[in-house]
């Protein structure tokens, strides 16, 4: 699908004007459902509370598992949903190239940051949203990294991702039997969300707010 874009320019003001642009002449959505979709993503991150430093750190710890069940449970679903609705015309998506150096590399500097911050991109402006300044920080990091990225990109980092080792998805393994891949994938993924026994990483904050019947440091002194 061609993207209409009419703002012309490189300065900031033209970048982030092209952004809604594009965003306004994908044909199947709009500003409006686009900012309502944010505000219910937000809302479900703050009610799982994974936009906490401690439920990432639990994570990383293996002492929280709210992190992979809402992210089995997520890719699960979303598996099913969006490749239907991409074979319905309803959406579509593109593919990109596998890079074995750029993914060993990003992905690892992406985990320590992680691990470290506390935050991953979904639930770091949330938590910015609430006025967390250590995650504004990180964030301000983030865009640095990223206009480093871009003003090196053909001297330093294009050579460093490696060599493009072509477009994968799962379901173009298995040529006549896409459908049934992916529903077997998506309810796997799903079912090992469910399976996953639910075990959480308590700060202090969050204790003081649960019955001492309830509190597990209280359980484990009595």
């Amino acid at each position: 699908m061609d993207i209409i874009v009419k703002t012309a320019g490189d300065d900031f003001p033209s970048r982030i004007a092209q952004m809604f642009e594009t965003v306004i002449h994908q044909g199947h959505g709009s500003l409006v459902l686009v900012f309502l979709i944010g505000v219910i993503f937000g809302g479900i991150i703050q009610y799982t509370r994974v936009d906490k430093f401690e439920k990432i750190a639990g994570f990383a710890m293996l002492k929280d598992t709210i992190v992979p069940k809402m992210l089995f449970l997520t890719v699960g679903l979303a598996s099913i949903g969006l490749y239907f609705m991409i074979e319905a015309g309803w959406a579509h998506y593109h593919i990109k190239p596998v890079m074995w150096g750029g993914l060993i590399i990003g992905g690892t500097l992406f985990g320590i940051s992680m691990a470290i911050l506390g935050k991953c991109p979904g639930t770091g402006p949330v938590s910015i949203a609430e006025g967390r300044i250590d995650v504004l920080v990180g964030a301000i990091g983030g865009l640095l990294g990223g206009l480093v990225f871009t003003l090196y990109y053909e001297d330093f980092f294009k050579p460093l991702m490696g060599e493009v080792a072509g477009k994968w998805t799962l379901p173009s393994f298995f040529p006549g039997h896409e459908h049934l891949v992916v529903l077997i994938f998506g309810v796997v993924v799903t079912l090992i969300a469910i399976l996953i026994p639910k075990v959480e990483f308590f700060d202090e904050e969050d204790l003081k707010k649960l019955p001492e019947c309830e509190r597990p440091d209280l359980k484990e002194i009595s």
